[in-house]
């Protein structure tokens, strides 16, 4: 994942934490404005999330 994401992501999910606590939840389209301006770094976050966030034993 490139470095910028990754520090976007950190940043996104510690402002979360702070509005509104350690039981926040967030999918990855919490990273990215209502419009899409970044198809191709959405497809990597959504890759990522799949591979690593999602439960694939259920």
């Amino acid at each position: 994942m490139k470095k910028v994401l990754k520090q976007k992501i950190i940043q996104v999910c510690n402002n979360k934490i702070a509005q509104k606590g350690d039981n926040v939840g967030l999918s990855f389209y919490a990273f990215f404005a209502n419009k899409n301006e970044e198809p191709e770094l959405l497809m990597e976050v959504a890759t990522w999330w799949i591979m690593t966030q999602v439960d694939h034993d259920s």
